[in-house]
């Protein structure tokens, strides 16, 4: 797992690195110029003819820093100071005095001409104010240039926080990171701003959060260790049992999804209910499941308190439809309060159709929405949620005591205690329909075995992005199907050796 930091939480890691343990500011601007460096030779980018665009902050004095260590290397590189002198922090000046004592011209305009490189270091984590002015038409310029444009610590413009993009932005090719990434890098429309993005270890690290821990993660391969353990010596009760409530007439594919999801991610029994219309489809494309059939209008008659004494997690949602059969059948979820639940698609249309459901929801549920049935449940708009994805996630998982699974590029998962996780595997070939019922089946698939719901909405979602990343790897992405992600979960687990 890795921490990702909003600029507030970094730029008090790096304070409390100096304060606390007496690294001098001066050293760490000097270790990050350095793997800078090292990391452009790494990637054999062309330095020969180089442009540092610099700001008045500590961004600025690093790519000072990262310009004399090229120019001593005998590159041709031109510095331009961007900022205001008057507003220079300490090690920013200390930094133009190191230029100025090895006889490093420092320019206040970008001279004509052609760069192989260009280095952007003119704001850093800490911007909050639109990029306009001066600062937006040296950014555009430098956004027409030829050369390979690389990002220092996090790409001008680019809000660490939310990543949105405050005024004109920097379009870089790699932004090159230090110590940890930051949520603006990986957040849209910041990620795309930051093109491909690498962290760098520079003498920053955990021991600077002290006692206060950033609130967002990300898993990582390594975590897949988390995943449950496949025994020698068990049978398909061993691996749990899960309610599949899913399907409507003409949509009984959602159900047959996130059915075979759910086997694929290792659960040992499904039981699907859905309309007896659906009986032979689903008996065709899962006959690995257990049907429990229903007339429309008569769902109040299911033997719910077997069914419920029966399984060991319930998924509510996929093609499930608005009506009043599918209305009462998420009461019946909600009634019962010792499962755990996943409310995914129209399970979520109906909580936000009748919102006197909403405070009911079970304590151990977890809700899958994507931007449109968020912007519903939360009464806003798709286009405000974009601009706060975080915290649209946190604020529902505060008010409604729920897990929130909210989907987007980069899905962000928020506990009910405030910590969050963002999904980094995954590609847009997964944007297709029936991608999300696939999601609902491995994360009911992980309750059933036990899994508790704050580590199985992020694993989850962590693991169908790895199967998306496969496939696409496979077969590529414009043709890449839901039932495709199945496949793909089979080939993550026999790479994991379950």
């Amino acid at each position: 797992m890795q921490y990702i930091l909003t600029g507030e939480e970094m730029q008090l890691c790096d304070a409390n690195t100096s304060a606390h343990f007496k690294i001098p500011p001066l050293v760490l601007m000097e270790r990050a110029a350095l793997v800078f460096v090292e990391e452009l030779k790494r990637r054999r980018i062309e330095t020969g003819k180089t442009l540092v665009l610099c700001g008045s902050g500590n961004n600025g004095g690093d790519g000072m820093a990262v310009a004399r260590l090229l120019a001593l290397e005998h590159q041709d590189v031109t510095v331009v100071f961007a900022g205001n002198p008057a507003h220079a922090t300490e090690q920013n000046r200390r930094q133009r005095q190191i230029l100025d004592a090895y006889g490093i011209l420092v320019q206040e305009d970008v001279p004509d001409g052609d760069y192989s490189l260009v280095i952007d270091a003119v704001f850093g984590v800490g911007l909050s104010r639109p990029v306009e002015g001066h600062y937006a038409t040296l950014l555009a310029e430098a956004n027409q240039m030829d050369g390979i444009k690389v990002a220092l610590d996090i790409a001008s413009g680019v809000n660490a926080d939310d990543g949105q993009v405050l005024g004109e932005g920097f379009h870089a090719d790699l932004t090159i990171t230090f110590a940890f990434l930051k949520r603006g890098q990986l957040l849209y429309p910041g990620s795309a701003y930051s093109g491909s993005v690498v962290c760098l270890s520079m003498g920053i690290d955990e021991h600077g959060f002290l006692e206060k821990k950033p609130q967002m993660a990300a898993l990582e391969y390594q975590d897949l260790k988390l995943l449950p353990k496949r025994l020698a010596y068990s049978n398909k009760g061993t691996y749990g049992k899960l309610l599949l409530i899913a399907g409507s007439a003409g949509m009984a594919g959602a159900a047959v999804l996130a059915a075979r999801a759910a086997y694929a991610a290792g659960c040992g029994y499904v039981r699907v209910v859905t309309p007896k219309e659906n009986r032979v489809i689903m008996q065709t494309a899962v006959p690995e499941a257990v049907l429990t059939l229903y007339e429309p209008g008569d769902a109040d008659g299911l033997p719910w308190e077997e069914l419920f004494a029966w399984a060991d997690s319930v998924v509510a949602g996929p093609g499930l439809g608005t009506g009043d059969t599918a209305l009462t059948l998420v009461r019946h979820v909600l009634a019962q309060k010792n499962l755990p639940a996943v409310l995914d698609a129209d399970a979520l249309n109906l909580l936000a159709l009748h919102r006197e459901l909403l405070p009911g929801m079970p304590t151990q549920t977890i809700v899958t929405p994507h931007l449109g049935e968020m912007a519903r449940l939360a009464q806003t708009t798709v286009e405000e949620i974009q601009k706060n994805l975080a915290n649209t996630a946190a604020r529902f998982a505060k008010e409604y005591r729920a897990v929130c699974v909210l989907k987007d590029a980069r899905t962000v998962t928020a506990l009910l205690g405030g910590d969050l996780y963002i999904n980094c595997s995954g590609n847009d070939g997964m944007a297709s329909a029936g991608s999300g019922d696939v999601l609902s089946g491995i994360i009911g698939s992980l309750l059933v075995q036990n899994i508790p719901a704050p580590l199985a909405a992020p694993l989850g979602a962590y693991v169908h992005g790895l199967a998306g990343d496969l496939m696409a790897g496979k077969i590529g992405k414009a043709g890449l199907f839901a039932s495709d992600l199945v496949e793909g979960m089979k080939m993550l687990a026999k790479e994991l050796g379950r």
